[in-house]
């Protein structure tokens, strides 16, 4: 007997999925985490294949994409029977799997009994519906009957976790026994974006794959694949790239909310600092009210953030290449032209992204926040006496 713990259901949002673009389990096409997969398959190749890997690496990737591509592979990849009348078979070169192959299907559909997911759920009671905040012991409780049943067929068993981060300490302490002493034939995979957060335990026990940043083609490529519509100015994708730090997340975010003329703006904002335009500065935190605006605030604050990061990088190491938006090199080397002032702006934006996070969550007045930001940003200007 086989269970499907995969369990899932299209009509009902996903925690590990990104608005209405495809789920990772979808993507058939990874982009520019070759080196990854290329030290997972000699591991498997090696016939020493580790029981759990920690794939890490920032938010927005691939690092589901490969998670999944693993799974797929794993699960349709037959047990050692010895080789049998013919041999060895011959080894494979390559972790991709024909999306006709029933095993692919079943991922595809959410069916597939050799495979449990843990996430964070989505709950419908107590009103308003909602995700849980964390990955809890009562989710890691479905690993006790996912491995009480025989595998379907003579198959390994994959536990996907995505992302370990969100598993609060009872659900660590639980998925730590399974590390320990981990079934037969079975192989975790745990996404994490922060894994100097996790347990040191849980990192030991595991081994690590990192994934990198995406290129620029990578990202143009993983954009497309996606459904989205990259820049076609040359300049503006390169901006892009930048801003996004090589995630497609991120990336996306920025597309849909028309994040390049909101960093554009920001620096035209900036651009006088200690003096700051009070009218642009009120224009600017007023987009950011209402019921509507939730997400213009968030990308406004995350915007900032990056801006008051490149800033100190720029300090440390020089001006940033390429723009984000015109005018921002000059701009970034006015303002950091030293490591003392590179600290000092770091700083700064530890400060300003806790204070953010506060007050969004006790619903402070969004446009209040977001003008307090930038005058606290030109009060730092004139203390450094820029």
């Amino acid at each position: 007997m086989s269970a499907a713990p995969l369990g899932v259901a299209e009509e009902l949002p996903e925690a590990d999925r990104l608005g209405d673009y495809p789920h990772p389990r979808h993507t058939e096409t990874l982009y520019g985490q070759e080196e990854a997969e290329a030290r997972f398959l000699a591991a498997f190749n090696s016939g020493r294949l580790p029981h759990a890997w920690l794939i890490t690496g920032p938010r927005g990737i691939g690092k589901a994409t490969l998670a999944w591509r693993i799974a797929r592979f794993l699960i349709s990849q037959p047990l050692d029977d010895g080789g049998g009348l013919f041999g060895e078979p011959d080894k494979p070169e390559t972790l991709a799997v024909d999306p006709n192959h029933p095993v692919a299907r079943r991922i595809t559909a959410g069916s597939e009994g050799n495979l449990m997911l843990l996430r964070r759920k989505w709950v419908e009671k107590p009103a308003p519906a909602r995700f849980k905040t964390v990955i809890d012991v009562e989710s890691t409780r479905e690993l006790k009957r996912f491995f009480a049943y025989s595998a379907a067929e003579k198959a390994r068993r994959v536990v996907l976790i995505d992302s370990v981060d969100e598993m609060n300490a009872s659900a660590a302490n639980a998925v730590l026994k399974v590390l320990e002493e981990p079934p037969e034939n079975t192989v975790l995979l745990l996404i994490s974006h922060a894994p100097a957060s996790l347990l040191p335990t849980i990192r030991s026990r595991c081994q690590i794959l990192p994934c990198a940043p995406l290129s620029e083609a990578s990202l143009t490529a993983a954009l497309r694949g996606a459904g989205a519509e990259p820049p076609e100015d040359p300049v503006q994708r390169a901006a892009l790239s930048a801003l996004s730090e090589g995630s497609v997340a991120t990336a996306l975010q920025l597309i849909d909310d028309e994040g390049l003329t909101l960093y554009a703006a920001l620096v035209a904002l900036f651009r006088d600092l200690p003096r700051l335009d009070r009218p642009a500065t009120l224009a600017l935190a007023a987009k950011c009210g209402g019921r509507d605006a939730a997400d213009r605030f968030r990308l406004t604050v995350r915007l900032i953030d990056t801006l008051l990061a490149r800033t100190a990088r720029t300090g440390a190491l020089g001006p940033p290449a390429p723009e984000a938006a015109p005018g921002e090199a000059a701009l970034l080397a006015r303002l950091a032209p030293d490591t003392t002032r590179a600290r000092a702006w770091a700083e700064l934006a530890a400060t300003l992204g806790a204070r953010a996070r506060a007050g969004a969550a006790v619903n402070l007045d969004a446009p209040a926040l977001i003008t307090d930001i930038c005058l606290k940003i030109s009060d730092a200007a004139a203390s450094m006496r820029l």
